[in-house]
């Protein structure tokens, strides 16, 4: 295994007696598509400036392919970065904006040209040197942003909320070109966003942060079947949180109690208040009781539907202080599979305690 590309070591960011970051560590590989999530406010992004050179950190370091960051400029670091508003050039055509950077470094006029005709054909806007941003879609003044930042081939690429100001099917589009244009370059991303179903489809790891401290660092999957405390299971997904009072029985076995549900065994380590949770595409929904040994049964009322095209959220009122929702699948129902329902409906939920997340904080 190669050495990580990046390590932030305990690095902290104190703003007027705010800790922005407080005390971070992480290692990225390189050619890995690292993802930082978290609510706005969290630090992902002064973590991210501080990576680029954009703000020092109070404590800590930072070490980039090898080299110790302090003291180092930011046009000096094997690092470039996309960021938010694009902040393409307007008076600047596509090609001149992409070869900005190199005419900085006074290269050859001819090696320019090149590079920025590659850089072009990489981003998808071949033919289109000659045009001003303001001729061109959201999507494409993404693309320039991108062609600029990679034509100086840096080692790392940094991209704050890259895709905010493009439009939810334009965005789904530009996720998967992402995706492909990291494995075509082959060098490591780090991305930074709110939207932890974008970091979902994108990232090979994700780094999900809390007022300032990284909470739990794991790929896609983990992070959504196996959160490691209340706050990633909420802020990953869609999910249904329980609060229990569990009691450790035997090494590894939790009897866990909670209202209306009853006492749940769980395989586990925890003792007084815990967390439940469950995804809601665990939950099935029917008219009648379902039979089966180890599941949770809970009867109820609808109190809402939310239709999404291929799914439904149902939404059942079983006595806890929050409805429990449960993904209903309209191509089940469309095959005889399902039952229609409607607000006010009797209906049972029903989970497999195997399914069942148990949470210590």
């Amino acid at each position: 295994m190669s050495d990580p590309i990046i390590r932030i070591e305990n690095v902290s960011k104190v703003f007027g007696g705010v800790r922005a970051v407080d005390n971070v560590s992480l290692t990225i590989d390189q050619g890995e598509f690292f993802a930082l999530v978290g609510p706005s406010g969290c630090g992902k992004t002064t973590l991210l400036r501080m990576l680029a050179g954009f703000e020092t950190p109070t404590e800590g370091r930072i070490i980039v392919a090898g080299q110790d960051m302090a003291n180092v400029a930011p046009n000096k670091r094997p690092i470039n970065m996309v960021f938010q508003s694009y902040a393409v050039f307007p008076h600047m055509s596509v090609a001149e904006n992409i070869g900005y950077g190199l005419r900085m470094e006074n290269r050859p006029a001819k090696e320019i040209a090149a590079r920025v005709d590659e850089a072009l054909a990489l981003v998808k806007l071949g033919g289109l040197g000659k045009r001003r941003p303001d001729e061109l879609s959201g999507g494409q003044r993404q693309r320039v942003a991108l062609a600029r930042a990679l034509v100086k081939r840096p080692q790392v690429l940094l991209l704050d909320e890259p895709l905010s100001a493009l439009d939810a099917k334009l965005r789904e589009a530009m996720q998967l070109e992402l995706v492909h244009l990291q494995k075509t370059v082959g060098i490591t991303f780090v991305i930074v966003t709110h939207d932890q179903a974008e970091a979902l489809s994108m990232a090979n790891r994700i780094a999900v942060m809390e007022r300032g401290a990284v909470r739990q660092v794991a790929g896609p999957s983990v992070l959504y079947e196996a959160p490691n405390c209340r706050f990633v299971a909420d802020f990953i997904g869609k999910i249904n949180l329980f609060d229990g009072v569990a009691a450790q029985l035997s090494p590894g076995v939790v009897r866990v109690s909670v209202p209306r549900i009853g006492n749940i065994m769980l395989a586990g380590i925890a003792s007084g208040p815990v967390g439940l949770a469950v995804r809601p595409e665990k939950i099935s929904v029917s008219a009648e009781e379902p039979a089966g040994e180890g599941l949770i049964r809970l009867s109820g009322t609808v109190a809402d539907i939310a239709y999404y095209g291929g799914y439904s959220n149902v939404f059942v009122n079983v006595g806890l202080e929050d409805p429990i929702m449960a993904d209903f699948s309209n191509a089940s129902r469309a095959m005889g599979a399902g039952v229609r329902f409607a607000a006010g409906d009797r209906l049972w939920c029903s989970w497999r305690v195997a399914d069942t997340l148990l949470l210590s904080e």
